[in-house]
């Protein structure tokens, strides 16, 4: 059940709070392939399965940007800023990919209020977003896919 703010006050409250980890999300070959044709980027590492077998990682892996597009629907599950009708995905103040994330892998976020900020706009919510991978294996990744600082726009 996601937590959700409805005043500035609340939000405001929540700066440094840990908000808990989303539902993990299966990222298969078939998300990749849409992706790939939604971006237009077909390198063999994510799309070829053949090449990729005997590639540096030992099979496809995700695009980087794809993680990153999964980004509003795994931290969707976990904040409901119900109190705002507009909420606009407003940017990123840094991302990184640390590790990459092998198809049929499965991830999910971890979210962090990291900064509240009224502007002329609306309220620019920051948080930190940290993705964790469970490989095919099943087994949790010591690093994470991405870890990011996202920007979120509240108004109305």
């Amino acid at each position: 059940m996601p937590r959700t703010f409805t005043s500035l006050a609340e939000l405001s409250a929540a700066v440094g709070e840990h908000l808990g980890h989303s539902d993990w999300v299966l990222v298969d070959q078939q998300r990749v392939d849409a992706f790939a044709d939604a971006t237009g980027d077909h390198q063999w590492i994510h799309v070829d399965t053949d090449r990729a077998a005997s590639g540096p990682f030992a099979g496809t892996i995700a695009h980087g940007y794809l993680t990153l597009s999964l980004v509003p629907v795994l931290v969707g599950s976990l904040v409901d800023y119900a109190g705002w009708p507009v909420k606009i995905n407003y940017g990123s103040n840094k991302v990184r990919f640390p590790l990459p994330v092998p198809v049929g892998s499965r991830l999910r976020a971890g979210v962090e209020v990291s900064g509240v900020v009224e502007t002329a706009a609306g309220i620019q919510v920051v948080t930190r977003v940290v993705v964790d991978i469970e490989g095919p294996d099943g087994v949790v990744k010591e690093k994470p896919a991405l870890v990011a600082e996202i920007v979120t726009l509240l108004a109305g």
